[in-house]
């Protein structure tokens, strides 16, 4: 979601009939409906948005030393009143992709290094500990591990072989990612609570794909200042978790689902699926 100078910066890739009257103005415009529409409690970017100057030196000698600056967790607890509502109940881990890199002599994209793949193992192994006597069910109590969403920008090496896979979606332009891949695939899989990826960087692909068992869902463009595709809509996820209904108490996470809307005359609902259920 790139923002330039609000009505000074025009539209790119729309219909010629939309130009004249298009700029960053429609961005913001599509953000309110969307909020309007959905009602969010949080929402995530895994998209560009402000590229500050890199000439703060202070920023640069920090930068050699930390792998990526924008790391974060965020525990969601269950509903106040609830048996669960001191437990976590979903975990959403935030990662630093990186922006340009040079790898063995060539320029690639970033990737998300080693130290933070350690962090999330910690964090996450920190979570299922802390919450190992969650009730789930009418029935009693068992120890489950609440599930965990992920997001970050820049997608992992993986993505491409969604092409030859079933998806839900489009996927309309070769994948932008690293050529490096540093083991995030085989770290969720490992973690066993990540059960879906939320990425960015290729505006023109909205598509959701099964990587080993992990959902990798991309948002499609949203924003009018950076490229997208004249007479594609630009479009944003929605993400929903439901809790499950006890007897008596609202209880853990029971499903994911997502879909998207798009920014026409009715907001377009489009491509809902279930990305995870308790079984």
């Amino acid at each position: 979601m790139h923002f330039g100078s609000g009505s000074l910066t025009r539209c790119r890739d729309v219909l010629p009939s939309e130009f004249e009257f298009c700029s960053d103005l429609n961005t913001t415009r599509f953000l309110k409906r969307i909020i309007q529409a959905e009602n969010p409690d949080f929402i995530a970017f895994t998209v560009s948005q402000i590229n500050p100057s890199d000439d703060d030196p202070t920023k640069g000698a920090l930068m050699t030393k930390i792998d990526g600056f924008g790391n974060y967790d965020l525990r969601v607890y269950g509903a106040p009143g609830s048996m669960l509502a001191n437990s976590t109940v979903l975990n959403l881990f935030f990662l630093d992709s990186g922006d340009r890199a040079v790898y063995q002599g060539i320029r690639t994209y970033g990737w998300i290094k080693e130290s933070q793949l350690h962090w999330l193992r910690r964090v996450s192994q920190e979570f299922q500990g802390q919450n190992e006597d969650s009730l789930h069910s009418t029935d009693g109590i068992s120890t489950i591990k609440p599930p965990a969403l992920a997001f970050f920008h820049i997608p992992i090496p993986e993505i491409p072989q969604l092409f030859y896979k079933e998806i839900v979606g489009q996927f309309q332009e070769g994948v932008a990612c690293s050529r490096v891949n540093s083991g995030v695939l085989q770290t969720f899989v490992s973690m066993g609570d990540v059960k879906a990826v939320f990425i960015g960087h290729d505006h023109t692909n909205d598509f959701c794909g099964n990587l080993d068992g992990i959902w990798f869902c991309y948002g499609g463009g949203f924003g009018y200042h950076g490229y997208g595709k004249a007479g594609w809509p630009r479009r944003a996820r929605i993400i929903q978790a439901e809790l499950e209904k006890g007897k008596n108490s609202w209880m853990g996470v029971q499903r994911i689902l997502t879909w998207k809307r798009l920014d026409d005359e009715k907001l377009s609902k489009i491509d809902e699926q279930i990305l995870w259920q308790v079984r």
